[in-house]
């Protein structure tokens, strides 16, 4: 068994709780790529400001999600 599997065994034992913690503290310590985080900041502020401006609509959750499930159905 590698080292890997044997962490994801242990993992498998967690709570659900736990698991949720672990998973978060994971994910934090991915590198980032300053660049794209950038850009992901500037595009959300740029919607944020078009949803202010009412250039564009909001979209309802349940709508968002019936589009998303009709593009990628499973």
């Amino acid at each position: 068994m590698t080292r890997v599997e044997a962490l994801q065994a242990e993992a498998d034992k967690l709570s659900d709780s736990d698991r949720t913690r672990l998973l978060e503290h994971l994910v934090e310590r991915l590198e980032q790529d300053p660049e794209v985080e950038a850009a992901w900041a500037d595009l959300a502020a740029s919607r944020q400001d078009d949803l202010a401006a009412g250039r564009v609509a909001p979209v309802p959750m349940d709508a968002a999600l019936a589009r998303l499930q009709s593009r990628f159905p499973g």
